[in-house]
């Protein structure tokens, strides 16, 4: 715990930088870790240093959940200290004033018609004045706007400021009207003047999550029956079409039989936590089992995956709700079962996570490279859950059970339901129907009721889901087919289509699905459901444009290879940097033989297209190669011949990064490429200039060439590195890795969407090669007219990250990396050498950094 509390203590001091985000969202984090001087401290610190008066662009939803909810949180703690009589004698409510006065600077954003908050406000100047840079945007997520309650309500009983209670619940009423009459659905995004559903897809995973989440939270918190029946309302739509045991997956509001995508985000990791808190236990097992299995085949939950457990979007920036989902699972069933998961956690946390300051994100869980940030729900929540996991009561100096959580897990206390009674229920829930659900009890789940006599219940729930994610599983499309029409002959399936079939072209007219051949040879395949002879012909239209986006998807990635690992091995790096590569489809298989190790050196000529002047220097090494001029397989055998045993060729666009460009993956030269023998992967520019840059600053860097991360217990093992180096540093775990609100708000709610794709499909029995390119989902679909999305290789739309995030280098290691899933093949060519820029300075870092907090405070995007 000691060393918990001192990462915690440096994230927090490194952020007294005007809004100061991580140092409130952690404050009741010490004293449920039982550092009440410490916490006495940050209180102090925050009091003396944190202004609210600024001008600076925050996201409503973020604000409410961190800051409100964090001074919120820590006030409570505060006067249950004070109460206790040894600490916090000196507190008179400071928190909460500073609470109130935020609160008041938050209202001006519900000044809409719907009483819908605009997603983001200027602290300062508010909204629609000019220097307020913010007014303007006419949509916000579902979650965005009905996430406010716990929070505001608990400002209105804590002051007495009924005003704040009233807004948040005239949002919810105003979000509970607009839901989708027939299927008891919301959609993901919503206009905020119009009350208009700009996205019609529903889930329980990002930009709707904590939505649910606070309707049965603030019935726990406020005893206000309409939030039940509410919750009741949905989450009976939810379990009749969202769940699909054990996948929680996406589905149309106005048709709620149909899937909207095949695959699932890692913000529907809260809902198991969420079904307990109901006391619908067995799919909160089989949910939560289903997500452990992921997670044990990838180390981290995945961003995105799809239905077949593969990765969708391979980022994990650390996020909590499994963790949070596992702790309840343990508070309800006392199954040691889940004590072996929070393990599992952790140990991949200290393993894969772990850095000198503390622990960062990971850019990509298939190869292990890292991202230079920690989010502050890392110690809001997650330190939170797994230490409560794993404590006993006496290890808590309070009852847990007085509070609730808010979905940033801060705490409330339970006696608030009876304070300042006086304010007025407007929210009373109209045209309530009683559901016949044995599961909608008015009680909380107790370990009694539950598991009645029979300790392996939850064992028995879980054993069939054990090797669910390495076998196939179902993809909603057995829930499409039990749908047709008994008797009736099924429609055209998407394994089947031939764009040369004359009788095929005429279903597809039929079911409103047009195809239009491009001039580059491809097709084209767009449904406008209006135009299909019935609303039966247009439904089966719409489950043939499902299914060949699933066969297109699956085709891609059967042609697909992952990325590969360049992980720096030598002083003084020792494995901390893993660099996202690209792979070669020629010369050795990493991901079929073992790794490659050894040292770099720089090719003469640089390009590697001529026969090397310098072989003596690349015997034995790993050539570094510029790329340009010839073709990749041509420099891949100059450098073999030279006596290289492994090549990385790097790019030649000065400034390009995996950051923001799809994975590369170079291709061979028309020829036969069994000669080559060494394996050759490929960096861009900003990658390739940290070893460039690492070569001039210590000379020899010896880097390792993998398929993905390798332990650096491995690493180190036969190496001499003197003993202060590896006692000072603590953090050197072994490290293996396989292979964007509440926090549910990191994805731009145009980037959750799946990607417009293009896919090229070669007909059985014809020579002539189709393409199918969808167009891509419109902003504002109608429900008449629906373009399904098609792609050969996942775009990795980085979902947008809208939180402070603390810079993990300072005095340490650069970790620099990002996924990406898409493949590309193209000809080597540019002649222009670029060497890059010479390492940063700590000061430059830090202004960079600086940077990063400034963009983090404009909150560009804040709707996912």
């Amino acid at each position: 715990m000691d060393k918990i509390f001192r990462i915690l203590m440096v994230c927090i001091l490194y952020f007294f930088l005007r809004f100061s985000l991580t140092l409130i969202d952690s404050l009741d984090t010490l004293v449920v870790l039982n550092k009440t001087k410490e916490f006495e401290d940050a209180v102090r610190k925050v009091l003396r240093d944190v202004n609210l008066d600024n001008d600076v662009v925050v996201s409503v939803f973020e604000t409410n959940i961190r800051v409100l909810g964090g001074l919120l949180g820590g006030h409570s703690l505060a006067i249950m200290l004070k109460e206790k009589g040894e600490y916090m004698q000196w507190y008179n409510d400071e928190l909460l004033q500073m609470a109130k006065q935020l609160g008041y600077k938050l209202l001006p954003a519900f000044n809409t018609t719907s009483g819908l908050p605009y997603p983001r406000i200027n602290l300062k100047f508010g909204i629609r004045k000019p220097e307020a840079r913010t007014g303007t945007e006419t949509d916000t997520c579902t979650a965005c706007a009905g996430t406010l309650i716990l929070e505001f309500a608990a400002l209105s009983r804590f002051t007495g400021a009924t005003i704040f209670e009233e807004y948040a619940r005239k949002a919810l009423d105003f979000l509970w009207e607009k839901r989708q009459r027939s299927s008891n659905l919301v959609g993901v995004t919503i206009n905020i003047h119009t009350g208009d559903w700009v996205r019609k897809d529903s889930g329980v995973g990002a930009g709707i999550d904590s939505y649910y989440e606070y309707l049965l939270k603030a019935y726990v918190l406020l005893g206000d029956d309409s939030f039940l029946e509410r919750f009741n309302t949905h989450y009976d739509a939810i379990m009749r079409y969202i769940s699909q045991p054990p996948l929680l997956l996406d589905v149309h509001i106005h048709k709620p039989m149909l899937n909207a995508r095949t695959w699932m985000d890692a913000l529907l990791a809260f809902f198991p936590g969420l079904q307990v808190l109901k006391g619908d236990i067995r799919p909160a097992i089989e949910t939560h089992e289903m997500l452990y299995q992921v997670i044990k085949k990838h180390n981290f939950l995945p961003e995105a995956f799809t239905t077949d457990f593969r990765v969708h979007w391979a980022q994990h920036p650390l996020r909590p709700e499994f963790a949070e989902s596992t702790y309840f699972l343990y508070k309800a069933t006392g199954d040691p079962y889940y004590l072996e998961v929070g393990k599992t956690l952790i140990e991949n946390l200290n393993k894969y996570a772990r850095v000198p300051c503390g622990f960062a994100a990971m850019k990509d869980v298939r190869t292990g490279s890292h991202e230079d940030r920690m989010d502050s729900f890392f110690l809001a929540e997650m330190f939170k859950y797994l230490y409560l996991l794993f404590a006993d009561k006496e290890d808590i100096i309070f009852d847990i059970e007085d509070y609730i959580f808010t979905t940033e897990a801060h705490l409330l206390p339970l006696w608030l339901s009876t304070t300042n009674q006086s304010i007025s229920k407007k929210n009373t829930t109209s045209e309530y129907t009683e559901l016949d659900d044995s599961n909608f009890d008015w009680t909380c789940p107790n370990t009694q009721i539950l598991f009645p006599n029979d300790p392996l219940y939850a064992q028995s729930i879980r054993e069939p889901l054990k090797n669910v994610v390495d076998k196939s599983c179902p993809r909603g499309i057995i829930r499409v087919e039990e749908s047709f029409r008994s008797g009736a002959k099924p429609p055209l399936r998407a394994r089947d289509f031939m764009a040369t079939n004359p009788e095929h072209l005429e279903i597809l007219k039929k079911m409103g699905v047009s195809l239009i051949h491009l001039k580059d040879g491809r097709v084209q395949l767009v449904q406008h459901a209006i135009q299909a002879a019935s609303s039966i012909d247009a439904e089966d239209g719409l489950r043939f444009m499902q299914e060949m986006i699933e066969l297109s998807s699956q085709q891609q990635k059967e042609q697909q290879l992952p990325p590969r690992a360049v992980q720096i091995v030598s002083h003084p790096f020792f494995g901390r940097v893993v660099l996202t590569a690209g792979p070669a489809q020629f010369g050795l298989d990493l991901s079929k033989h073992k790794e490659t190790r050894g040292f770099v050196a720089s090719s003469k000529p640089y390009n590697g297209c001529s026969e090397l002047t310098n072989p003596e220097a690349v015997m034995g090494k790993i050539a570094l190669i510029q790329r340009g001029q010839c073709m990749f397989a041509e420099k891949a055998r100059n450098i073999q011949n030279a006596g290289a045993i492994g090549g990385i060729v790097i790019d030649d666009n000065e400034g390009s990064s995996s950051d923001t460009a799809p994975l590369f993956q170079m291709a061979g030269d028309g020829k036969d490429t069994d000669d080559i023998k060494i394996p050759m992967l490929f960096l861009f520019s900003k990658e390739g200039s940290i070893i460039l840059d690492a070569i001039r600053e210590y000379e020899e860097v010896e880097v390792l060439l993998s398929d993905k991360a390798k332990d650096r217990a491995a690493i180190l093992k036969g190496k001499m590195i003197p003993s202060y180096i590896i006692n000072s540093n603590p953090e050197m775990e072994n490290e293996e890795q396989p292979s964007s609100e509440n926090d549910s708000q990191n994805q731009s709610a145009e980037q959750i969407t799946s990607s417009s794709q293009e896919v090229d499909l070669v007909d059985q029995e014809s020579p002539e090669e189709s393409s199918l390119n969808s167009q891509p989902e419109s902003s504002s679909p109608t429900d008449t007219d629906n373009a399904a999305s098609v792609s050969a290789s996942e775009q990795n739309s980085n979902p947008v990250e809208n939180h402070e995030t603390t810079s993990l280098d300072g005095e340490c290691t650069d970790l620099d990396n990002q996924l990406q899933e898409q493949s590309e093949t193209e000809e080597d060519s540019n002649p222009n050498v670029s060497w890059g820029k010479k390492v940063q300075p700590i000061d430059s870092i830090l202004a960079d950094w600086n940077e990063d907090i400034e963009a983090f405070e404009m909150m560009e995007k804040d709707e996912l």
